[in-house]
């Protein structure tokens, strides 16, 4: 088998690209990781944050697996609750050249999706107060917000207002808070939430459809493909891509 990756990234209406991608091969091993980070706000300092936080797991994760890259990272962030310090949220894979499967990891709201040949399917779990919501939310929820009278509204349209807010991130990750799993696809796909929160599901799995032979081109697209929102604002967009062939 032969393990082929591709990243790419593009710059959102901000000052700086808060993104960071690494790929490290392990030399004399079979082992290929790929690492995603999304650094928490817009300043230098998370920059470079994220650069090396996600250069920390890629390394790491090539030699312990993608959970032990992450929480590695960790501890670039790590600090009492009342001190602010960089931050980001992080996704991890690790392919096996000799078997073929992937083992994933992540925190926070970055994504890990895997093709199956038809079907586009997300592999992560966001860790968002969306997701938590709509797992445990009822029916119906309070939202409080500043300035504005309390307002009870269905489950699902609070949980869209709160998909934003993550519940983990780097700083706050522990070996019971990033899940860990393997999986079998033979093209895995990293994004940042400047790629899925800002286009449909359907036109990202219809880009996979049509680049899937070819990472690089896939890759590019991805993060072309994301729009501005209504208020013109664009996120920061990065994809990994890898592929295995046989």
């Amino acid at each position: 088998m032969t393990v082929i990756t591709a990243t790419a990234t593009r710059k959102g209406t901000r000052p700086h690209n808060a993104d960071a991608v690494m790929v490290h091969r392990l030399s004399g091993t079979p082992m290929v990781a790929a690492a995603l980070v999304d650094g928490i706000g817009n300043t230098d300092d998370v920059v470079r944050f994220s650069t090396i936080a996600a250069e920390v797991i890629a390394r790491i994760g090539a030699r312990r697996g993608p959970m032990l890259g992450i929480l590695a990272a960790a501890e670039m962030a790590a600090a009492p609750p009342t001190e602010q310090v960089d931050d980001g949220v992080a996704v991890a894979a690790v392919t096996d050249e000799r078997t073929g499967t992937t083992l994933i990891a992540w925190t926070g709201d970055a994504r890990i999706y895997g093709w199956t040949g038809e079907h586009l399917v997300q592999r992560s779990t966001d860790q968002t107060m969306g997701t938590w919501l709509r797992k445990w939310g009822g029916t119906a929820v309070t939202l409080h917000r500043d300035g504005r009278p309390d307002e009870t509204v269905p489950t699902e349209t609070a949980a869209l207002v709160l998909d934003d807010y993550a519940r983990a991130a780097l700083g706050r990750s522990s070996i019971a808070t990033v899940p860990l799993c393997q999986i079998t696809d033979d093209l895995v796909v990293l994004t940042s939430d400047g790629v899925h929160g800002q286009m449909p599901h359907a036109r990202l799995e219809a880009l996979v459809r049509a680049h899937e032979t070819d990472p690089q081109a896939l890759a590019d697209v991805i993060v072309a493909a994301a729009r501005a929102d209504a208020t013109g604002y664009r996120d920061d967009a990065t994809a990994a891509v890898i592929r295995i062939t046989t």
